[in-house]
């Protein structure tokens, strides 16, 4: 069977239709709430507020028999991580180690979506990009969502290595400056490989990428 010869994403207008209520659901509520609880009643019932937000969107979705997002999974994972240091000791390696913890979850959470056949990265290019049936079966679109997802899991559970190491061997000085340069250019780094993987597989493959006119509306692949 003759493989699909380009791959045509949507208009950015239908991009942000599509991706801001993911966002807010799954990024800005839940940090407003947070930041509102905050000032209100201290740090404890933020992240448990915050919390149960998130984990009440998600009952929703299943209710509702709607997919669970991305953004909405990562979010719940980095609150679970902040609600087991709140209510542990207030020592500095808690405080510091809870989005180690965060960023040790996320690694795991991208490692097992991949065997489960729900690669994670789907669901976050899902959040912001609506693809259509046939273009998410695509043989090359699928091998780059599980390449990635597995690329994110090492990125993540090295970065979540290098920062215990610093946390536990280092001074908290030390800690914070190197920590403050390791993440942009571990994001950066795992941004910048996944977006060359996806361009170097899709040209592999002889597969164009072009952008849809304004009143498009799914990605779509056409042969």
């Amino acid at each position: 069977m003759q493989l699909p010869t380009s791959l045509t994403f949507p208009h950015w207008r239908a991009v942000v239709r599509h991706s801001v209520p993911n966002v807010l659901e799954g990024k800005i509520v839940p940090a407003v709430l947070f930041i509102a609880i905050l000032e209100w009643s201290g740090t404890r019932a933020a992240v448990l507020g915050a919390l149960a937000f998130a984990l009440g969107a998600m009952l929703v979705r299943v209710l509702r028999k709607q997919t669970i997002t991305g953004l909405l999974w990562l979010t719940t994972l980095g609150l679970v991580a902040r609600t087991i240091a709140a209510l542990a000791t207030g020592s500095a390696v808690i405080y510091f180690l809870q989005p180690t913890v965060s960023t040790a979850l996320f690694g795991l959470a991208f490692l097992f979506s991949v065997p489960l056949g729900k690669p994670l990265v789907e669901r976050l290019v899902l959040d912001f990009c609506p693809l259509d049936d046939e273009t998410r079966a695509h043989p090359q679109l699928r091998r780059v969502f599980r390449d990635v997802s597995l690329w994110w899991a090492f990125t993540s559970m090295v970065n979540f290595s290098i920062t215990l190491w610093l946390l536990l061997s280092q001074s908290p000085t030390t800690f914070v400056i190197v920590k403050s340069f390791m993440g942009p250019v571990t994001t950066t780094v795992t941004f910048g490989v996944a977006f060359l993987w996806f361009r170097a597989v899709m040209a592999r493959s002889g597969t164009e990428v072009v952008f849809a006119p304004r009143a498009a509306g799914l990605l779509r692949v056409t042969g």
